[in-house]
């Protein structure tokens, strides 16, 4: 879900950016269209480095075929 949301900040700040040519007195819609583009970047920077950093885990087997999950970094355990 973060990426749908960046990528949609980046689309809609693309489309005010350069699409739109309407201009209002005192506010600049290609200025809200980088933001919105530069914000959306960011969030999906973020994103990718958050999903990267979780903590990876690996099945492992009993010898009763019972299946658990548990941190690669864990001492693995003896039965």
């Amino acid at each position: 879900m973060p990426f749908a949301g960046s990528f949609a900040l980046i689309a809609v700040g693309a489309i005010l950016r350069y699409a739109v040519t309407t201009s209002v007195k005192g506010f600049s819609v290609g200025t809200v269209g980088l933001i919105l583009m530069i914000v959306g970047v960011v969030g999906l920077v973020l994103s990718v480095v958050l999903m990267m950093s979780r903590r990876r885990t690996d099945v492992r087997y009993d010898r009763n075929g019972v299946t658990y999950v548990e941190p690669v970094d864990a001492p693995v355990r003896r039965f």
